[in-house]
């Protein structure tokens, strides 16, 4: 399997970490308990400790359709093909507007992707990772030649799993479960894949299974479908909760366990590319595996973009000249479920 193309189209509207707290202070004034400009202090900080700066979310007019239409484009056109050449769709991530069909319906549509096969792939900020290693597998038995894997996270939306709950603050403790939603960014990025012979991908992975309530977007319903926690829904129902603190804990062994396994030639690794969930957490942890000078962060630039972490780190590195065909790249993501993965590829 051979990448051909990966492209990251962001919304236009810039926003700071000033902004966060600006608008955390309009949304809580009136309703907070306790020294509230205290902790706001806390809150810029935090951004700060985390490498975070800046990101990108849709503005008056944007569209998260027309941002992906601009990012399958644009991977088209780096790859040589048309759109009739793409054989199989696959729609990652948590940023959706449907739960039926699956979302490559409705984006294959939009595309031009007349033929191709459509399905998705929700596997919170591993969604990607998980789809290139399905590709590579379905590349394997000959049934495609051709995929493109898209996601649009674009989960700020009025009416989306942020906002505006999680800037309305009643009292510092609700910290513990929200701190994650102010460095989210938004995306939409489109990886073109063809079955070619070429060196192959390695793929490992790590589930923790019972570290699931430290991350969720839950549904109406849910209590349903899971054992009971009191983390799930602790921001409400359909409102995304995470208590980052307790998921980087717990993610320090798991990360590093999952990078032995794949034992990539650290000497010859020409670039790594990380979940954008913090700057200095996949500084350290990079830096522990050998691997801190070839890391490419765009944290500090899109904030976390969820599923399109990886591949917007791609689309930089590839026009930045920072990775180049031939040379070997590391991927390595930590994930809500808990899942945590490394993969290895040659450009």
């Amino acid at each position: 399997m051979k990448l051909r193309a990966v492209s990251c189209a962001l919304p236009s509207r810039q926003v700071t970490n000033a902004d966060i707290t600006e608008l955390i202070g309009e949304h809580s004034a009136r309703h907070f308990t306790g020294n509230l400009d205290h902790t706001l202090g806390r809150i810029g900080a935090f951004l700060r400790y985390t490498g975070s700066a800046t990101r990108y979310w849709l503005d008056q007019g944007e569209r998260p359709i027309d941002l992906l239409r601009t990012a399958a484009r644009t991977a088209l056109d780096q790859a040589g093909l048309t759109a009739d050449r793409i054989d199989v769709l696959i729609y990652t991530g948590i940023g959706r507007g449907f739960l039926e069909p699956g979302g490559a319906y409705h984006a294959a549509h939009a595309l031009g992707l007349d033929h191709a096969h459509c399905f998705d792939v929700i596997d919170a900020c591993m969604s990607w990772t998980r789809a290139v290693q399905i590709t590579e597998s379905l590349f394997r038995t000959g049934t495609y030649r051709t995929a493109m894997i898209v996601n649009a996270e674009f989960n700020l939306r009025p009416g989306g799993p942020v906002v505006p709950h999680l800037f309305r603050l009643d009292r510092a403790e609700q910290l513990e479960s929200t701190l994650p939603a102010y460095t989210l960014g938004e995306a939409a990025t489109a990886t073109v894949l063809t079955a070619e012979d070429s060196e192959p991908w390695r793929f490992r992975f790590i589930s923790r299974p019972d570290l699931a309530p430290l991350c969720n977007v839950t549904l109406e319903g849910y209590e349903g479908y899971c054992d009971p926690s009191d983390k799930l829904a602790r921001n409400g129902v359909g409102v995304f909760t995470s208590f980052g603190s307790a998921m980087h804990q717990a993610g320090d062994s798991e990360a590093q366990a999952v990078f032995r396994q794949l034992d990539p030639p650290t000497g010859e690794v020409a670039a790594l590319f990380t979940h954008a969930s913090s700057k200095r957490w996949w500084q350290t942890a990079a830096d522990q595996a050998g691997l801190g000078a070839v890391i490419h962060h765009v944290y500090d630039r899109t904030g976390n973009v969820v599923s399109a972490s990886v591949p917007a780190a791609i689309a930089s590195a590839l026009t930045e000249d920072r990775l180049r065909p031939g040379q070997l790249a590391v991927g390595w993501v930590g994930s809500a479920g808990m899942s945590f993965g490394a993969f290895s590829f040659v450009l």
